[in-house]
């Protein structure tokens, strides 16, 4: 048997060296990218310093992402080179005299096999491996890799800057900004809070409170307000006996005062003042009695109505349209309701909840129920830019006639009918899971 030289592992523990320092590029590279800028922020306010260098590697990804190219590809020519080099020799000996192969097919069967066992090596230790470590814990990695980073980038400065400015000249001449848009939507936030509930970091109740305030954040004042139908007020030249009789049959704390029509609203009064009044037999001036208050447009965001409410000197505030006229009112009440829920103390004896799921999957639906907390309920989703804030206003919309008993509509996985009809407004509707054959019908 031919004499062997030794095999080289000092070059295969190169060739492995510079294995892993390409995962380590691989997973710095990924860590910074994917990492959140909320984490690495809170991390940096605790004394993190690598956090803060993460975070300005983050603000200009043109030359972090330069910079580790010119790492990563320089590893990979020196592992391929080296490792055809080193190894391709000592393999190709060994097949020519364990496998009786001829020796110039040897020699291109060892560079072959050394340079794919070196690729293979290379997906699973250098990208993939490391990768996935790196969207398991980002934040963390990325304070520890930032540094290295920063100083690699200082140390290949001109070729970063010249791979910078190559990569933003051709993005300008395809007409694209290489700037990311960094803005969380409400969809994101909606979707990240249902992931967080899914893996059980919040609860369904938290859950449904979060994603509450998010929809508040950008639905109008008319959506939330209390509809003019359903205001209870006082006239202002009421007698004695008729403000008795109203204190005792309203379930408010507070009572807009209006001149002869809840369209002439000029101020509000407490509760407990009529009360106190009434207790001690002294005569009631509502002119007296009454407190200014505010007017908010009906297309104003409900996070400004609070504000106005906040600095209100009552907590309640008139809502009216572009033309002036009277719309409804909206209380903390109405803000809480739109976050939480109903009260259930807040309904008016004898009123059938809002919404009631029934045996048989469908569910029976008040027309004055939000349109936020229909869609949620019903998993449909509705149009951004709607002009209508009840279920009611959503069947109109979709009809685009004043329907009659009995019609109906299909939106979504949810057959919609009219169960119900007050005058001209929608009462009432029935939402029931579209069978196979209504969707062969449609």
């Amino acid at each position: 048997m031919p004499h062997l030289d030794p095999f080289p592992w000092i070059d295969v523990v190169i060739i492995l060296a510079l294995v892993v320092l390409n995962g380590l590029f691989a997973m710095s590279e990924l860590a910074i990218v994917s990492s959140r800028g909320a984490r690495l922020e809170a991390m940096a306010r605790t004394g993190r310093t690598g956090a803060r260098v993460a975070i300005r590697l983050r603000e200009d990804p043109g030359k972090f992402l330069s910079t580790v190219q010119i790492g990563i590809t320089l590893i990979a020519i020196l592992s391929g080179a080296f490792s055809g080099e080193a190894l391709g020799g000592p393999v190709a000996a060994r097949l020519e005299l364990y496998a009786g192969i001829s020796h110039a097919h040897a020699e291109h069967l060892g560079f072959a096999l050394v340079i794919a066992v070196t690729t293979y090596i290379s997906l699973i230790v250098g990208e993939l491996v490391p990768k996935q470590i790196a969207l398991r814990s980002p934040e963390p990695i990325a304070a520890v890799a930032a540094r290295p980073m920063a100083w690699l980038a200082r140390a290949t400065a001109p070729l970063v800057w010249v791979l910078d400015k190559t990569s933003l000249l051709i993005f300008q001449l395809i007409g694209l900004e290489r700037e990311r848009d960094d803005h969380v939507t409400a969809e994101e936030l909606h979707l990240v809070v249902a992931e967080a509930s899914s893996a059980g970091v919040i609860e369904e109740s938290e859950r449904a409170i979060i994603s509450g305030v998010v929809r508040l954040a950008d639905r109008p004042v008319r959506e939330v307000m209390t509809p003019r139908t359903d205001v209870d007020w006082i006239d202002i030249d009421a007698s004695h006996d008729e403000i008795r009789e109203i204190v005792g049959e309203t379930q408010h704390s507070r009572l807009p005062v209006a001149e002869g029509s809840v369209d002439s609203i000029v101020g509000v009064v407490r509760l407990r003042d009529l009360l106190m009044a009434l207790m001690e037999g002294r005569s009631i001036d509502l002119r007296a009695m009454m407190r200014p208050v505010p007017s908010v447009p009906d297309r104003m965001d409900a996070m400004d109505a609070l504000a106005v409410l906040r600095d209100a000197e009552v907590p309640l505030a008139l809502v009216h349209d572009e033309y002036g006229h009277f719309d409804g009112l909206v209380t903390p009440g109405g803000l809480l309701a739109a976050i939480a829920g109903t009260f259930a103390s807040d309904q008016e004896e004898g009123h059938d909840p809002a919404l009631v799921e029934r045996e048989d999957g469908s569910h029976l639906v008040s027309g004055a129920l939000s349109a936020d907390a229909m869609a949620e309920r019903l998993g449909i989703d509705l149009p951004e830019d709607r002009d209508y804030a009840t279920a009611a206003g959503f069947a109109l919309s979709v009809l685009r006639h004043l329907p009659e008993t009995g019609e109906h509509f299909d939106y979504g996985d949810w057959r919609f009918e009219i169960v119900d009809m007050d005058g001209r407004r929608v009462d009432k509707l029935l939402a029931s899971p579209r069978r196979r054959a209504d969707w062969v019908e449609a």
